[in-house]
């Protein structure tokens, strides 16, 4: 395994060509005033998976892929009910 970080997220659109938007959400206590503070973090990730909105995924630091996408997307770690239910 490589040093390269790793953050899951969701899916929050797929409208762009090969790009998906994952929200990131991380929860820390405050440093100084141990209040407990929810953060959201939206970030541009190269898709070859064909990820749906609303799927959980992972994705990995890279190389600048374009002016804004330094993400990729690893893996689908849980896809969206939408998903499964038009699949069947």
């Amino acid at each position: 395994m490589n040093e390269r970080r790793r953050l899951i997220g969701v899916v929050k659109s797929n409208k762009m060509t090969k790009t998906v938007v994952v929200e990131i959400k991380r929860t820390f206590r405050h440093p100084l005033y141990q209040k407990v503070v929810h953060a959201t973090k939206r970030v541009k990730a190269h898709d070859e998976h064909a990820c749906q909105v609303g799927d959980e995924v992972q994705i990995v630091e890279s190389r600048p892929l374009s002016a804004q996408k330094r993400w990729v997307v690893e893996k689908v770690i849980k896809r969206s009910v939408e998903d499964l239910e038009s699949g069947e």
